[in-house]
């Protein structure tokens, strides 16, 4: 039996999904600790808000992480497919239910750099937070990130 349970958020989320999710910022974040997972979650919930340039069709935690072209280089690895821990899917819940960390709070791409350009595919960025940079839009462009 499929265990399926709804999430309540600002993103629909089944315990599938939010396994997904617990996945996703843990393999693209967990050597930044939990604030950085966290804003790798919020990159992941402001695409499916978004509505605007590469996210269009985005409206799924399942259609964010599995986007291509333009998604997670995390989904290419055996890491990912590992199963999600306990506190990843904590982690998870907080970002369904809308907590945003800063400076990832209206981003919609992050990068993992030495040092971080001040634009990104004309994307502005807003901040450093250990390994990774990250970039939002301008809020006329996409103004359901903000």
């Amino acid at each position: 039996m499929v265990e399926v349970i709804q999430f309540m958020g600002v993103v629909r989320a089944t315990s599938a999904s939010r396994s997904l999710l617990a996945r996703l910022i843990r393999a693209e974040a967990e050597g930044d600790g939990e604030n950085g997972m966290l804003m790798v979650g919020t990159v992941g919930i402001n695409r499916i808000l978004a509505d605007c340039l590469d996210f269009k069709s985005v409206r799924s935690i399942e259609d964010m992480v599995y986007q291509s072209p333009g998604g997670f280089e995390a989904v290419q690895k055996p890491y990912f497919y590992q199963q999600a821990r306990s506190k990843d899917k904590r982690l998870a819940d907080r970002v369904i239910a809308g907590e945003r960390a800063w400076p990832a709070t209206n981003a919609l791409w992050f990068l993992r750099t030495d040092s971080c350009p001040s634009q990104w595919y004309g994307q502005y960025n807003v901040g450093r937070y250990k390994s990774h940079c990250f970039f939002r839009p301008t809020p006329s462009v996409c103004p359901r990130v903000y």
